[in-house]
């Protein structure tokens, strides 16, 4: 009986330990998320399972102009450690916690202290047209807009400009919104 008790403990501190590490991987180092949509075609397709690395994030580095970035979409709200945790994936699935349409995958355009402007559907980075291969289509010539993005912001755009849920209806996003960078 105490060989069977001792395997169960033995058994019990591994799932533990394998728990915590994956907790902690996956809040500081690497998430898996799914793209949701068309926003980021022709570069990423709906459904696609993309990893995104936290170690910028979790050490607060900024991203860098043109990466691909997981961001947490509810900008009007502060952003705590305990939503790293809620949302982990193992946590939501022990916790039976549905799947919310919060995170959206999108392109970093501006950073803290840019002035971005869409005129004539071109997209202008302190006052200098962007040069954009991966977008699928020219933009549809909208309203002109003008963004001064504040410090610890950052500005972010779909590649599908013309289907895409981004900066130009949410604002600047605030840096502690980003939940990781694209590996692909």
């Amino acid at each position: 009986m105490k060989k069977v008790w001792k395997e169960i403990q033995g058994w019990g501190i591994a799932v533990v330990i394998g728990f915590v590490l994956s907790l902690f991987i996956g809040i500081f180092i690497i998430q898996p998320y799914k793209v949701d949509g068309h926003s980021m075609e022709p570069t990423l397709n709906d459904n696609q399972r993309i990893y995104a690395w936290k170690v910028r994030h979790a050490l607060d580095k900024l991203p860098e102009y043109g990466d691909i970035v997981i961001i947490d979409s509810r900008v009007d709200r502060d952003r705590s450690f305990m939503d790293d945790f809620k949302e982990h994936p193992l946590i939501k699935l022990l916790s039976g916690t549905k799947e919310e349409e919060i995170f959206y995958v999108k392109r970093v355009i501006g950073l803290p202290g840019d002035t971005i402007e869409i005129k004539d559907g071109e997209v202008y980075r302190n006052g200098e047209a962007l040069h954009e291969p991966y977008i699928k289509e020219r933009m549809d010539s909208g309203t002109n807009q003008v963004w001064e993005i504040p410090a610890d912001h950052i500005f972010v755009m779909g590649d599908n400009r013309n289907n895409s849920n981004d900066s130009r209806s949410i604002g600047p996003v605030p840096t502690d919104h980003v939940m990781g960078i694209d590996s692909f």
